[in-house]
């Protein structure tokens, strides 16, 4: 049996659902009551330190106690719905899951028995599905979780007990992250505003202490090859419009600027381009981050690998990454 503690440790328990559909706790009554400005200054709290990808503090709380605790976390996922950004969203996912993760990892082995069946994992257990293990696994990089190099006997992949806490991790991950941006009405975004341009001035400010100024010369290679497609003339798929675009977006440059690169393209339509950049850059609602490299891979993308492409996993990493080396070595 769980009770409120164990709910605001861990929001996604189906039990936490319940328990804020309750009438005490609906968000209806939440909005309407005096503690709204706390609770979503709280909220605001929340997403900005996950944005600034600070450690999870181990058992305080967002607000008064666990329950406003839990209602913190809905509200939380609220305002990076109405905002829309996938780095913003990744990064509160992240942030809740690593979160909830440090309180299991010590937990009481009768609630963690609990939380690891509402997981669909067995804490205890050597072994997954195969099935249930290829769906859980699909976004881990290193090696050892392919299919390929692992273990599987009678239809069950065996397991370190280590690895299963890595899974009990990812597991979390993964369902916080579902049904996120979550479809929250408009009308009820715009009361929020005050405390989502709270976040986006947030949002900003941290995009500028990653990037800095823009530098083309640090540009991954398959950036400065669609940037140089463009400059010679070569009409682009629309995916790599798609990934040129976010990608600029995602470093600093604004929408004139972006526009002002796709200038050379044979089929340049100024009111199409600027149509298609401000569409991706936010202004549908949604603002997008460049595709990862996996996702370059797959659409023909990803040329002229170099030793650094071997070391991160997204366009933005390979960016910053070189430009942290270049500034080390005192280039710029």
């Amino acid at each position: 049996m769980v009770d409120i503690q164990d709910l605001a440790k861990y929001p996604f328990l189906e039990e936490a659902q319940i328990y804020l559909r309750s009438a005490d706790v609906s968000l209806e009554l939440v909005l309407k009551s005096e503690k709204k400005a706390s609770l979503l200054e709280a909220a605001v709290r929340r997403v900005t330190d996950a944005l600034m990808q600070k450690k999870p503090p181990e058992m305080t709380f967002y607000g008064r106690d666990a329950r406003e605790d839990l209602i913190t976390y809905v509200l939380a996922r609220m305002l990076v719905s109405c905002l829309g950004d996938r780095l913003l969203i990744d990064r509160l996912v992240q942030y809740e899951s690593r979160r909830s993760h440090a309180r299991y990892v010590v937990e009481e082995e009768e609630t963690a028995a609990l939380v690891g069946r509402a997981l669909g994992i067995d804490p205890d257990g050597g072994s997954l599905p195969v099935i249930a293990y290829v769906e859980l696994v699909g976004q881990l990089r290193d090696d050892r979780w392919r299919l390929v190099n692992r273990c599987v006997v009678n239809g069950q992949v065996s397991l370190l007990r280590g690895e299963v806490q890595e899974l009990v991790a990812e597991r979390m991950r993964l369902i916080m992250k579902e049904r996120l941006p979550l479809p929250v009405p408009e009308s009820q975004c715009r009361l929020f505003s005050t405390y989502t341009d709270t976040i986006a001035a947030a949002l900003q400010q941290r995009a500028l202490e990653e990037f800095g100024e823009v530098d083309e010369s640090s540009f991954p290679p398959c950036i400065a090859a669609l940037i140089g497609a463009v400059t010679a003339g070569t009409n682009l798929p629309h995916v790599g419009r798609f990934a040129l675009t976010a990608f600029l977006h995602n470093i600093g440059l604004t929408t004139d600027q972006i526009v002002e690169v796709f200038q050379r393209a044979p089929d340049f339509d100024v009111g199409m381009t600027l149509y298609q950049v401000e569409h991706i850059s936010g202004s549908s609602g949604t603002e997008y981050t460049a595709p990862m490299c996996g996702t370059m891979r797959t659409h023909g993308l990803c040329v002229n690998r170099d030793a650094l492409c071997e070391r991160v996993n997204h366009p933005l990493s390979y960016y910053k990454r070189k430009k942290w080396l270049a500034e080390k070595k005192g280039l710029r």
